[in-house]
């Protein structure tokens, strides 16, 4: 049995900045409720998800505070850059992710924004607890370290 190929995905939007504030202790996939000219402004690649989270509102989950740019072409048709998205999820995984955040202290974090192989705009929501200062301290030692450690490796030979 031949393994599986690794999906393709076209990356839109990246945090990077959640692994360094939060402790991502699990990830999931979620569709994304957009306009067309949303997916029109995705597709260019100019949106970015530094300071979006996602909670509930109603029974549903949102995306809050995400940029999409507009996209110029479509005039008086645009869309809102920063409106709250819904998040297209199964009802037990709404469930978890809203009980997790009101109970637990957990934050629902977009990892990143991106187009599946089928042309699908996705988020990949992170479920994590925040760091404190001291525990970003010991993730960048230990980074540092890392590096160092790679560099005097590659350089013995």
């Amino acid at each position: 049995m031949a393994p599986k190929p690794e999906p393709s995905r076209r990356i839109v939007a990246d945090n990077r900045a959640a692994r360094y504030h939060y402790t991502i202790e699990d990830t999931l996939e979620a569709g994304l409720s957009l306009t067309g000219t949303e997916v029109k402004s995705l597709r260019g690649g100019k949106a970015t998800i530094g300071e979006a989270y996602a909670g509930p509102s109603g029974n549903d989950l949102m995306l809050f505070n995400a940029y999409i740019p507009e996209y110029l072409e479509a005039n008086r048709f645009n869309h809102d850059t920063k409106r709250p998205r819904r998040l297209l999820l199964h009802r037990r995984q709404i469930d978890k992710l809203i009980g997790a955040t009101q109970r637990q202290g957990y934050t629902v974090v977009p990892l990143k924004i991106y187009f599946n192989d089928k042309g699908r705009a996705k988020v990949e929501l992170g479920l994590g607890k925040g760091k404190q200062a001291h525990d970003k301290r010991e993730a960048a030692k230990e980074r540092d370290w890392q590096r160092d450690r790679a560099r005097l490796m590659r350089d013995r030979g």
